[in-house]
């Protein structure tokens, strides 16, 4: 969920470091949110609404659930208005599906609202991958984290979409970012969208009161059979006092394979969705002791039971209107539908796609099939462990498949994106060098070829940015770097290595920067995002790296998805294993002297369900299929390199002359002599269907190739076949490309 991302985005320019979280939402949420919190300096408490004291105006936020981890449904008004009289923001986390016929946040006058949209279609998946949602009032958008999608016209007057805020911020603004996103649920993102889009608001809310009348029947039954209900309004969770033995209830549950939450104070809860079918209900009802069926108990509560619809909690707002959602309700339109959104993405199969320095791998089937299996997508990620032995089973083939190849001793897989994992990676150094005896260590290092997520990543760990300057082959200025190390040596926390750089060169001394860095009491991070360059080839535990995060959705072969699903694992030394993140409601399994560094993702195991994928590409590829691999990237990299040396600069080298798995190409001059810069090149290629260029030859032309139009759109002429090769003329330039 984005509770990761509301603290530093609450108080990037907030003075305030108190934040009230009301002690009733999820233990899950509570736990990410103090451990971001812990990080940057803010003072989390756990408090009661009638007990938040706002007045000394050194709140900067609160935190809300609606409804709440027990399932009641109340009324924050007075809350909210309390909170905004003294400037304090309200925040609130939240169930999509109820907010179908319950009053929505907005109309509160709640600031932020945030939540998972995993009840809109998506498998619960041993707890994901799942898309957040985060919403917010109008004038905090721009502060929002990630993104934003807008509204423009094309050039020939059409409405479009485009990119219109904070595109990759933390490449922007580094540390000064408000979030260190790198990976979105994109994918996720969009089933959940088109399951709105199928269903429209009508039949959403028709969802929405098939679960909450499950829930009301249940609630009736369970009355009837002698036990106490906490809570009079609710949507879909059911809080319970047992009037019989609660090890009889749990016995029963045990005999019909379902199971119920079991609270601190020896109450149970139950919760509902639109799986749920009569006999489900029948099960439920056995359970706790009712002799009725849910059918009989439904004919005697009679009209007047309508639950949260007949109070003002009642939805009365329209939601969904627009046309989209109103047009696509039967199986064959919605697939023409997706399927002509389809044809306007431009994907590997029309064209080339300019994705920087990701590696983009074969997806087979086989690694694909197994996501799809109910065994992997329908189990709940906090069942019994007992429950999930398959999966215990896959993570610890994994683990040890991944530290013997990267030399590290422990891996964690509850970070589910890169940056995640690097906020991670960092939060294990700091709790680290804490229980050392050593807080006042916070420098982190950061060469400038790092990734960009890596200063905005150790803002948010609490660290204090100190960039290292490169040299002229692209690779961390050694002396420069000894500089600040020296500069820096009392209060050296880590340095943030990106190996092979982004400049596209492996560092030479990296063994000997990592010396430097230990010697004076600070901590290796490796940016793991380039391991497709290492796998097989070398090991960051070898060379003398601590830690690192793995991109399973680019080394390790998990689908791109638009932006998503991902997962960043990090991989650690032995002297770091007892700081790797924890859970409050499944206990991971640590060792006796463990002292985590809090929690990171809502889910044990960060986005279960996709890491059979990189299960099977390791089993398959095997040992020498992935060294294979890592060789072919570093082999086409040089040779396209080679190939394009004469009619470009290549702008970093290694000292003996050779690149990574990427390079950079310096176009800059092309904007003096013909006003094309490198986008120009990357859409013109898009535009001819470049799938790959096996040969470069740059040479004079008269013909003009780029018209620009609304400074968006490129069109050109003077395109011309001949022998298999295409003509791309720039003003009194012009390419001759073999395809």
């Amino acid at each position: 969920m984005y509770v990761s991302s509301f603290i530093p985005f609450l108080n990037r320019h907030n003075k305030r470091r108190k934040f009230y979280i009301d002690a009733r939402c999820h233990p899950q949420t509570i736990a990410v949110v103090q451990t971001r919190a812990n990080y940057t300096g803010v003072i989390t408490e756990l408090k009661l609404p009638h007990e938040m004291d706002f007045s000394g105006k050194d709140v900067s936020g609160v935190l809300f659930q609606y409804p709440d981890t027990e399932g009641k449904v109340e009324d924050f008004s007075e809350l909210i208005e309390r909170a905004h009289q003294n400037g304090t923001l309200a925040c609130c986390a939240t169930d999509l599906l109820a907010l179908c016929i319950l009053k929505p946040p907005g109309e509160f006058g709640v600031d932020v609202v945030l939540g998972s949209s995993q009840r809109f279609g998506v498998p619960l998946c041993y707890g994901g991958p799942h898309a957040a949602f985060f919403a917010v009032k109008e004038n905090l958008v721009r502060m929002m984290p990630g993104r934003m999608v807008g509204v423009t016209r094309d050039a020939n007057g059409k409405e479009v979409y485009r990119l219109a805020l904070q595109t990759r911020e933390q490449h922007i603004r580094r540390d000064k970012a408000t979030s260190n996103i790198c990976t979105a649920q994109a994918l996720l993102a969009n089933m959940a969208a088109m399951y709105g889009v199928y269903h429209g608001s009508d039949g959403l809310k028709d969802i929405a009161r098939r679960v909450h009348n499950a829930t009301l029947i249940l609630a009736e039954g369970l009355r009837r059979a002698g036990h106490k209900l906490h809570h009079d309004l609710f949507f879909d969770t059911l809080t319970v006092t047992c009037g019989c033995s609660v090890k009889e209830v749990l016995d029963r549950a045990a005999l019909r394979k379902i199971n119920v939450r079991i609270y601190s104070d020896g109450k149970l809860g139950v919760s509902l969705d639109e799986t749920v079918n009569e006999k489900d209900l029948d099960d439920i009802l056995w359970i706790f002791g009712c002799e009725s069926s849910a059918e009989l108990v439904a004919e005697g509560m009679g009209e007047e039971t309508k639950g949260i619809l007949s109070t003002s909690f009642k939805r009365t707002s329209k939601f969904l209107t627009h046309q989209v959602f109103n047009s696509y309700h039967s199986e064959t339109n919605i697939v023409r539908y997706m399927k002509r959104l389809e044809n306007k993405d431009i994907s590997l199969v029309h064209s080339m796609i300019p994705l920087g320095s990701c590696t983009m791998k074969l997806n087979s089937s086989a690694e694909l099939a197994p996501i799809s299996w109910k065994e992997f997508a329908s189990i709940h990620p906090f069942v019994p462990l007992d429950q999930a032995q398959g999966y215990q089973q896959l993570f610890k083939d994994l683990e040890k498949d991944l530290c013997e190849i990267t030399g590290y001793d422990k891996i964690s897989f509850q970070p589910n994106s890169g940056a995640q994992g690097e906020y991670a990676g960092l939060a294990a150094i700091k709790a680290y060098l804490n229980a050392k005896g050593e807080r006042h260590r916070s420098v982190c290092l950061i060469p400038r070829s790092a990734h960009g997520t890596n200063p905005a990543s150790a803002q948010m760990a609490g660290m204090k940015i100190q960039p290292i300057e490169v040299d002229k082959n692209g690779s961390i200025d050694i002396s420069h770097l000894k500089a600040m190390v020296d500069k820096h040596k009392e209060n050296l926390a880590a340095i943030m290595i990106t190996y092979p750089s982004t400049n596209g060169v492996f560092e030479e001394e990296i063994a000997d920067v990592c010396d430097l860095i230990h010697k004076h009491g600070g901590q290796v991070y490796l940016d793991g995002a380039n391991m497709n360059a290492q796998v097989g080839l070398c090991r960051p535990g070898d060379y003398g790296s601590d830690v690192s995060h793995l991109n399973l959705h680019k080394t390790f072969c998990i689908p791109h998805g638009g932006g998503g699903p991902g997962m960043g694992p990090i991989g650690v030394k032995k002297h770091l294993a007892p700081y790797l993140p924890t859970h409050p409601v499944i206990k991971i399994q640590t060792d006796k002297d463990a002292c985590p560094l809090g929690t990171v993702s809502a889910a044990p195991w960060g986005s279960s369900a996709i890491l059979p994928i990189s299960w099977v590409y390791i089993k398959t590829m095997g040992a020498k299929g992935l060294k294979h691999a890592s060789e072919i990237a570093i082999l086409n990299a040089n040779y396209m390199a080679k190939r394009l040396e004469k009619h470009y600069k290549i702008l970093f080298r290694g000292v003996r002359g050779y690149v990574a798995h990427e390079f950079i190409l310096d176009t800059r001059p092309f904007k003096k002599t013909a006003n094309v810069e490198a986008v120009d090149l990357a859409k013109r290629l898009q535009d001819y269907g470049y799938l790959s260029v096996c040969k470069g030859e740059l040479q004079e032309g008269r013909d003009r190739l780029f018209r620009r139009d609304c400074g968006d759109r490129i069109r050109g002429n003077g395109f011309k076949h001949k022998e298999g090769t295409f003509r791309l003329d720039i003003r009194k330039k012009s390419f001759t490309m073999r395809v």
